[in-house]
């Protein structure tokens, strides 16, 4: 067991879940230790906005993953706002491409498991603008072909290997003339972001990539 593993078995053992949700209905942004760094994964830049080793950040981030907190979505969306504005100030600063954000997607078992999408969730929250294309729009522009395991207990190869070839494009007529955000929930090693990425990569599209959280 890694220690992020025991970490979390800590947490569920002596923090009951219910507990744990109502720490986070009662916090706002301001409670919330933001971090936005860039890390070099596997050859690739990838922005960190928040760190899970901060209390808050773990106790947010299960909330939303496992118990689908509205509160929770709508504090990762504050979050991401900011950073967002920036990047698309960025983009347009030298270019005329839309403006897209792309959830990594869950494979259609584990969704329907779960019930959701958790980026997907978070993004609905976020302000019209991110979504009628005035500032960027949110597509869905990526499948999960294949389940994979679950990465916690992985070492870093086998991350890897558990994800190669395990995203496609679902749609590429609406990447034409894009810059893609591709986001998601938690990056460790940073396997499963630069996988999903290479659909995109390999069509020549433009794309940063996004985590609201370094483990």
């Amino acid at each position: 067991m890694n220690v992020r593993a025991f970490l979390n078995t800590i947490l569920d053992s002596v923090l009951p879940r219910r507990e744990r949700d109502m720490r986070t209905k009662r916090r706002s942004l301001q409670d919330i230790p933001l971090a936005p760094t860039t890390h070099e994964l596997l050859g690739t830049r990838i922005l960190t906005i928040m760190d899970y080793r901060e209390r808050a950040v773990e106790e947010l981030l299960q909330s939303l993953k496992y118990d689908a907190s509205g509160h929770a979505a709508t504090l990762c969306a504050e979050a991401l706002e900011d950073f967002l504005r920036e990047e698309v100030s960025s983009v347009r600063a030298f270019s005329t491409k839309r403006i897209l954000l792309v959830p990594v997607p869950l494979h259609k078992v584990r969704e329907r498991e779960r019930g959701f999408n958790q980026i997907e969730v978070i993004l609905k929250h976020l302000p019209k603008e991110f979504h009628d294309g005035r500032a960027a729009a949110v597509v869905p522009a990526l499948l999960r072909t294949r389940p994979t395991k679950q990465q916690t207990h992985l070492s870093r190869n086998e991350r890897l290997k558990n994800v190669a070839g395990a995203f496609e494009l679902s749609d590429a007529s609406v990447l034409h003339d894009a810059h893609v955000v591709l986001i998601d929930d938690v990056v460790t090693t940073g396997a499963t972001l630069t996988e999903a990425a290479k659909p995109l990569m390999k069509r020549g599209i433009s794309v940063n990539l996004l985590a609201l959280a370094r483990a």
